[in-house]
């Protein structure tokens, strides 16, 4: 797991781009991969740990793909 920040999050559509040192350019996330009871949205600068894989194709554009993702809390 990763520390990674949110880049952009669409709410209507459950999904976003979260940025780590080990996803350049990117890292495709579903709020499906949200591993927190109620979650359904991210917030652009969230700071979140993140698991991810590189599934060999482009998820949306992106190379890497989240597996899961841990809200940090303050």
């Amino acid at each position: 797991m990763v520390m990674a920040t949110v880049r952009e999050w669409d709410d209507e559509q459950g999904w976003g781009v979260l940025d780590s040192p080990e996803t350049p350019g990117g890292c495709f996330g579903h709020f499906t991969d949200i591993q927190a009871t109620g979650f359904r949205t991210l917030s652009a600068g969230q700071q979140v740990d993140l698991t991810w894989e590189a599934p060999g194709f482009k998820q949306d554009g992106y190379d890497y793909r989240a597996v899961s993702i841990v809200p940090r809390t303050a």
